[in-house]
């Protein structure tokens, strides 16, 4: 538990809800509810061991931080708590309600204690992709699915990396409990969906004879089965700008070849090699001030992938 000042509110409370959830009391000594609310949550911080801090703020010593949350929520009692995360606050409650319905509203934002573990697996897999330590990295991402199942993040970094070491079977087995997701186009599923286009055009290049194919173009430069299975050979091996190349070639002579099959598999590959846009405050260094909404974050923009982003466009506008 931690009690909020002006001098630590930015630190203790935005800083820290990017590392942990923070619910926040805010309380006064003369309210007779509080008293009876304050204890009920310390307990909580307590029981669900470490899944989130507890901070408290004296109302009548804190008056300007109180006012603000109490304006912006549209409350005008105490105890009143907040519950922030990412360095803003998300959800909160009036009163000192039964210890049930607090934990009700806890359990609706907190992650479980498996995801919390799976979390964990998934950031050491990624450092461990990073440093090139493949191996260890598909155990921890497998540690992850194991303790949560629904964890997409680790899901999407495993299918990646067996497809990256060409170990299609598993990738396959992988990717089987979200391939009704890979229909859905729609954010977020829609990475899912570009990771499929990329293990379907992988599992078709296993049996393509590069050479033939690029004497097949030579001879009709039309024969789009032909350009569009050597691309899928290209993007198999990872080099993805040759198979954009290959791809932006049937676009631009036949934009609706295949039911746009071209374009689509174009966009996967863009969709795959683009990094996730951070969650807004996602940084400590983010969450400087209050802000009662989220706000965008912008991507990290790669010139490569901006460069075949315009020449898609070109090719279709």
């Amino acid at each position: 538990m931690i009690d909020i000042t002006l001098q630590n509110f930015e630190t203790e409370l935005l800083a820290g809800s990017v590392e942990q959830p923070v619910l926040l009391d805010i309380w006064a000594p003369w309210c007779g509810p509080c008293r009876t609310l304050g204890p009920m949550l310390e307990a909580l911080e307590v029981a669900y061991e470490g899944r989130f801090t507890l901070a408290k703020l004296n109302a009548d010593e804190v008056p300007e931080i109180a006012s603000q949350l109490s304006q912006a929520f549209g409350v005008r009692s105490i105890p009143f708590c907040v519950m922030f995360m990412g360095g803003q606050p998300v959800d909160g409650f009036v009163g000192a309600l039964p210890e049930s319905q607090i934990r009700a509203f806890l359990d609706k934002h907190l992650p479980s204690a498996d995801e919390l573990v799976a979390a964990q697996d998934v950031e050491e897999a990624e450092a461990l992709l990073a440093q090139g330590d493949t191996d260890s990295a598909l155990a921890r991402l497998q540690d992850a699915l194991d303790a949560d199942p629904k964890n997409e993040t680790a899901r999407f970094d495993l299918v990646k990396a067996l497809i990256e070491r060409g170990q299609l079977e598993a990738a396959q087995a992988a990717f089987e409990p979200v391939a009704a997701l890979a229909t859905d186009k729609i954010t977020p599923h829609q990475r899912f969906a570009a990771l499929g286009l990329w293990l379907a055009a992988a599992l078709a290049a296993r049996s393509a004879d590069p050479a033939a194919l690029q004497a097949a173009i030579a001879a009709n430069k039309r024969d789009f089965d032909a350009r569009y299975l050597l691309a899928q050979t290209h993007a198999a091996r990872g080099d993805f700008p040759t198979a954009m190349d290959e791809l932006l070639e049937i676009v631009m002579r036949d934009k609706a070849w295949n039911e746009q099959a071209a374009r689509k598999l174009y966009v996967a590959l863009l969709e795959v090699l683009t990094k996730p846009v951070p969650k807004a405050a996602a940084t400590k260094e983010a969450a400087g001030k209050l802000q009662l909404t989220g706000h965008a974050v912008a991507a990290h923009s790669d010139p490569v992938i901006e460069q075949y982003r315009r020449k898609l466009s070109m090719a279709l506008f």
